[in-house]
This record gives C-alpha cells, sequence and structure tokens, in this order.
C-alpha cells in the first residue's frame, strides 16, 4: 500500500493505509473565529501558540496551518506562525491556503517536509502550485473540483482526482506524494454526501493507490450535535479507506472513534495503545472486591 511521509526538521510521520490513521489539528485557522483573527492581525499569536501546543497534547500527529484574513498580508502572517509553532512542536505542519503567494511563504520558512492544502483540479491552481510541490519536495492535498465546481457525481470527483494525480505525476512529482481529498459536503443540504465520501475513499485507494483526508466537519455543518456526528462518520471512513482528517482533535469523542477504528483495522498493534489510554478509565479494572480492609484490583 501507498505510504506517504511528511516531516519537522525532527520528526517523520507516515500516513498509509496499514498505518494508524493520522490527525491533522484544525484549530489554527481564523475563518470563524473572530478572536482570532482579529490577535493575528495585531500580531499576538499567542492563541496561535496556545491552539498548536493543546491540539498536539490531544493527540494531534500533524497542524493544519491557515492565516486567511481578508485584507492582511497573508503570506507574512502565515510564515510568522509556522515559524514560531515549529519552534513549539516537532510535529509535521499542512500548509494550507488559497493564496499561492501564502503558500510559497510558507514553503520557503518550513523546516522538513511539509503537506502542502492544496491543489485542485483547476487549471490555473494546477500550474500555480504543482510547480511550488516539485520546486520544495513537499506533499500536497488534492482537492476533488475542478473548473466546474464540485460534482454530485461520485465517478466525475473520481475523474478530476485521477488529473490531478497524473498532472502531478507530469510534474515529477510522486503519488505517493499526492493525498486525494474527496470533499464531504454538509449533510444538511446534500443527503448523500457522507455515502458519497465513503464510496470515493475505498476507490481513490483501491484504484488510484492514494492516501486520502478531509476536513471531517464540512459533513455536519448547520445540524445539532456536530461533535457526535464527526467523529461517527470519521470512524466509518476510516473504515471505508480514508487515511488521515483535518478534525478537531480537543473533542475527546473524535479522538476515542479514532483510536477504536485503529484497533478495529489492525493499525493499533495488540491493541497497545488503546489499552495504554484508556485501562485506566475501564471500569472493568477497577477495585472490585476488598480483602482485609484493604481494595484491591482484578486481574
Amino acid at each position: 500500500m501507498t505510504e506517504t511521509v511528511i516531516s519537522s526538521a525532527t520528526k517523520d510521520v507516515v500516513i498509509g493505509h496499514e498505518r494508524s490513521f493520522v490527525v491533522i489539528g484544525e484549530r489554527i485557522n481564523p475563518t470563524g473565529r473572530k478572536r482570532l483573527t482579529a490577535e493575528m492581525t495585531e500580531g499576538d499569536f499567542s492563541r496561535v501558540e496556545a491552539d498548536a501546543l493543546a491540539q498536539v497534547a490531544a493527540g494531534a500527529h500533524v497542524l493544519d496551518v491557515n492565516a486567511g484574513i481578508p485584507l492582511a498580508d497573508e503570506p507574512a502572517l502565515l510564515a510568522k506562525s509556522i515559524e514560531l509553532i515549529q519552534a513549539l512542536t516537532d510535529v509535521p505542519l499542512s500548509i494550507d491556503s488559497r493564496v499561492v503567494a501564502a503558500l510559497q511563504a510558507g514553503l520557503a520558512v518550513y523546516k522538513g517536509k511539509a503537506l502542502l492544502n492544496s491543489v485542485s483540479g483547476e487549471e490555473d491552481r494546477l500550474e500555480q502550485v504543482l510547480p511550488l510541490v516539485k520546486r520544495y519536495g513537499c506533499a500536497v492535498v488534492a482537492i476533488s473540483l475542478d473548473d466546474s465546481g464540485i460534482s454530485d457525481d461520485v465517478n466525475v470527483r473520481f475523474a478530476v482526482a485521477k488529473k490531478i494525480v497524473e498532472r502531478a505525476e507530469d510534474h515529477g512529482i510522486a503519488r505517493s506524494d499526492v493525498i486525494v481529498d474527496p470533499l464531504s459536503m454538509p449533510l444538511r443540504t446534500v443527503e448523500l454526501a457522507g455515502r458519497h465520501v465513503l464510496r470515493l475513499v475505498g476507490r481513490l485507494r483501491d484504484e488510484l493507490k492514494v492516501n486520502t483526508t478531509c476536513g471531517a466537519s464540512n459533513l455536519s455543518f448547520g445540524l445539532p450535535n456536530r461533535d457526535a456526528l464527526n467523529a461517527t462518520f470519521v470512524a466509518m471512513a476510516i473504515g471505508a479507506g480514508l487515511s488521515s482528517a483535518i478534525v478537531n482533535p480537543l473533542h475527546p469523542e473524535m479522538i476515542a472513534g479514532i483510536e477504536a477504528a485503529n484497533v478495529v483495522n489492525a493499525a493499533d498493534r495488540a491493541c497497545a495503545a488503546w489499552s495504554s489510554r484508556f485501562r485506566e478509565q475501564d471500569p472493568s479494572a477497577a477495585v472490585t472486591r476488598q480483602r482485609t480492609g484493604r481494595w484491591e484490583r482484578s486481574s
């Protein structure tokens, strides 16, 4: 099976279908976060730093970094964020922007092999982003949309992904360095959105031989109890073949669902990670009997 390696200066993370699922933390993104937007605009990165440390502590293997603030100097903000985060933690980063100049600024200061988020099947985007991927030797997220938009047809989205993978190969970019995002659309407006993703990730794994990712929280937009819905969706998608996702690791049910899926998929060998994380929380491992006035644990 295909494996995608990304790295910081000192740490590698391997994304692959035979590997444990890779959690990409989504929190360092000012979209919809007014306080973070205001602070970053004013040059205050303390919340960026705090979010980075909190997500790693909660279980993120990679951090997505976005500095998309309207009218701000996005290339400078993104580069500064990357430098600060890399000084704090050794996890690899996903450099996230729609602005090509910001992607280049981020790559220029990055130490290691980054994940670039993202390239689409739009012709202008392909011609602007793929040369950056080749130049800096990074991996890239390929989004299954093109100049005609996002199709409701799973076959069309697959064809767009295939086009991006093949164009990347034309630029000398290995298939293993392209991670496809089949796009999770809001269930509130696209009733079959979840089924579309589940179908696509299996085909992308089996037919294109690529790894996959998605922005999991998009699926639950506009619905109540989003955390439970997101966690269930990701666990189901792992079973279908998803190998990474951009999620909020600060939600315990998300991390628990992912780690459970790792166990079921036999990616957590001998259930070691699961047992280590949850044994002390398991009521079955709690005190079960009393002898000579002292509580003892069951064997």
